[in-house]
């Protein structure tokens, strides 16, 4: 059975930092996909970054060189390091990965940025 959970989101002022990660179980780790999405009040769930097995990363326009993703086959963590924060990226942050063709998410972690 596969498990996802978020944890690390909070309230912090525009211009900080935090670091969200989550932790996958019931799946052969090191061969997925693994992603980071969003969903502010009243919008749709968008696609925020990826890291794929072999350790490449895609971002979205609205979150390059302030977010960083980053996995640890060891520990079976993916990491969302979030700096320069904005009021705009207020969300809830959804870790997510596929297995056999069935996507998986955690419950999300709210992430509130106050300017």
């Amino acid at each position: 059975q596969v498990h996802v959970v978020e944890s690390g989101g909070g309230l912090v002022e525009s211009g900080g930092s935090l670091r969200l990660s989550c932790k996958i179980t019931g799946i052969n780790f090191r061969i997925h996909t693994l992603d980071w999405y969003r969903q502010a009040p009243g919008k749709s769930r968008d696609w925020v970054a990826t890291v794929s097995s072999d350790g490449t990363k895609n971002y979205a326009d609205s979150v390059k060189g302030r977010f960083t993703i980053s996995r640890d086959n060891v520990w079976r963590q993916v990491y969302l390091q979030m700096d320069s924060l904005k009021p705009e990226d207020t969300a809830v942050y959804y870790c997510h990965t596929t297995r056999t063709g069935r996507d998986y998410w955690g419950q999300g972690t709210q992430v509130t940025v106050s300017s």
